[in-house]
């Protein structure tokens, strides 16, 4: 493998944005009881014309977020980032978007790395005797991915898990004087993330997974998103993976965010501190 691209395949699927509001409830307690409620049922008849597709799979979701960092978060999956542009605006266009606060977003998308097949991939037009980016060569890739986009398709345009929690965070990967990710060769990559992968395998029943992809996009980049119903489950897991060689000697983490679902229907109780 050493002759070969170190750059692995990736497959990419849903638009993705994260909102991390703050509400101003200092503002809202000045505004009259009735103008509250046409207010909420405004943005609540907004949310639920958002929440889900043709098919019923939810593409927008509310959480109620804990601690200091804000108080609601709108995680939104779309099948590009113009339709998330048509979200954002369509949101601000309604009166209670006035008291909220957007301290923190993330944009991102679907991602699925391929480092075993990729491998293949390469070895099987190498045995052909392509030479690297030849026409031949790229065609030999684009097939392999697009068999990978159809098999992988539930994956790929995931709606959001109906779990109790959600615990987000972005990621890095090392690129410094003493450890940089970019220049370990092809096969220590591959075998240092099928060993991680197996990690969050053992985890697959209780906790479900979304990685996204946000280089040139965010800040970071990656965007993790972990949904379960026991948030202990999170900190089981995350502490796990920091023994693991590829987070303890490759890893840079974000700020974590923490969130309990919340029901569209439910924002007006939500509202009135009634969960």
């Amino acid at each position: 493998m050493s002759d070969f691209p170190p750059v692995p395949l990736t497959l990419e699927g849903a638009s993705t944005l994260h909102q991390f509001f703050r509400f101003d409830w200092k503002a809202w307690r000045a505004v009259p009881a009735a103008e509250r409620t046409r207010m909420v049922n405004d943005f609540t008849a907004a949310l639920q014309s958002l929440e889900s597709d043709s098919s019923g799979k939810v593409q927008t979701a509310l959480f109620s977020q804990l601690g200091h960092k804000g108080d609601l978060i709108l995680l939104h999956f779309r099948n590009s980032f113009e339709a998330l542009n048509r979200v954002e605006l369509q949101l601000a266009q309604t009166a209670l978007y006035d008291f909220l606060d957007l301290r923190h977003s993330y944009v991102s998308v679907v991602e699925l790395g391929l480092y075993e097949s990729t491998r293949k991939t390469y070895e099987t037009a190498a045995a052909k005797g392509y030479p690297e980016f030849s026409p031949e060569w790229n065609l030999e890739v684009e097939t392999s991915l697009q068999r990978g986009a159809e098999a992988m398709k539930p994956r790929l345009w995931p709606g959001v898990p109906n779990a109790k929690y959600l615990c987000f965070y972005p990621m890095d990967r090392k690129r410094d004087e003493q450890k940089n990710w970019y220049s370990v060769p092809f096969p220590e990559r591959q075998r240092m993330m099928h060993e991680h992968g197996m990690i969050g395998r053992r985890y697959g029943d209780v906790v479900k997974q979304i990685i996204t992809g946000s280089i040139g996009m965010d800040d970071w980049e990656w965007g993790v998103d972990l949904f379960a119903d026991d948030p202990i489950i999170f900190k089981k897991l995350i502490y796990e993976m920091r023994f693991d060689e590829v987070s303890a000697e490759y890893a840079l983490f974000g700020q974590f965010f923490l969130a309990l679902r919340l029901q569209i229907d439910k924002l007006h109780g939500w509202m009135e501190g009634k969960v």
